[in-house]
């Protein structure tokens, strides 16, 4: 597993399992715009898995809550760990899979994180834009496998 993010200094980062996916249509990819608090920031659709989930059912939840796709699990593109603030008071490490994921459809019923946006963008300025270091290197794998296939 590939850990990102530096720790800082007194804090204890919690870890997290989660699941991140990259979903591809025209030569693009879906990420999340997450706005909050005057800021925002992309992520990879996908998050924390609940109790009683498997990584493959976080996923398709996650990405049905953030973007209102319904989408099915392909293969995993890494294992990655990121550190990262939460929020002020909770420092965490999200641990898991980052797949590649096939879009089945659209079904707005899903989407209920209001802060979240889907947006389709270049693979390339994915890679420059996302928050995390986790996502962006998972990206740049991805790349690499589908022109190897």
């Amino acid at each position: 597993m590939l850990q990102f993010g530096d720790p800082k200094p007194g804090l204890t980062y919690v870890d997290r399992p989660a699941a991140f996916g990259i979903a591809e249509r025209d030569g693009k990819v879906a990420l999340v715009e997450v706005a909050r608090d005057g800021d925002s920031h992309w992520d990879l659709p996908g998050g924390a898995v609940d109790p009683g989930e498997d990584e493959a059912k976080a996923l398709i939840r996650e990405f049905g809550e953030e973007t209102g796709l319904r989408v099915r699990l392909g293969k995993r593109v890494v294992n990655v760990a990121q550190r990262f603030l939460k929020d002020p008071q909770s420092p965490v490490n999200n641990r898991g899979g980052i797949y590649g994921v096939t879009v089945e459809g659209e079904e707005p019923g899903l989407k209920v994180e209001d802060d979240h946006t889907l947006i389709w963008v270049e693979p390339g300025e994915a890679v420059v834009r996302l928050r995390h270091e986790a996502h962006a290197v998972a990206v740049l794998f991805w790349m690499r496998l589908r022109n190897a296939a």
